[in-house]
């Protein structure tokens, strides 16, 4: 299998393995008009198999929304067929409108117009909970 590099644009390394498409769909990736190609249950040193999307786009992207679903996860921004800047993610310490509280009497359910806040309550878990009612946000 051949994929060729990138000029310009974001490469997304060390996804956890199976994670790549539920990463696509939150970052709305389907919108973009540039070559997207997701790399799946590719081989790693350090956890056996990864996942792997590369942008063919220099783009703004969430890096809340990645570090959530895959907080070992790299970017790799690369400019002129190089790599420019490397970020290492991890878990972040708030969620704003990334996931949805699932209590029905929640004032995010009930009120039209209010942020979806999360905060990380359980780092070694990934645990996170609504701001406004405290209820442990679903699974990813």
């Amino acid at each position: 299998m051949r994929i060729d590099s990138i000029k310009d644009g974001i490469v997304i390394d060390h996804i956890t393995a199976g994670k790549a498409m539920q990463l696509y769909q939150m970052l709305k990736l389907d919108r973009l008009d540039c070559q997207v190609a997701i790399i799946k249950n590719a081989a790693s040193k350090l956890h056996g198999k990864k996942d792997i999307i590369k942008i063919d786009s220099s783009i703004e992207i969430n890096l809340d929304v990645v570090g959530y679903v895959s907080p070992h996860a790299t970017i790799c921004i690369i400019r002129d067929g190089v790599v420019n800047e490397k970020k290492h993610l991890e878990l972040p310490h708030t969620l704003t409108d990334i996931i949805s509280c699932k209590n029905p009497r929640c004032i995010t359910t009930t009120e039209r117009g209010i942020q979806q806040i999360f905060e990380l309550s359980d780092p070694e878990k990934g645990e996170y909970r609504c701001a406004y009612c405290d209820t442990k946000a679903e699974n990813k």
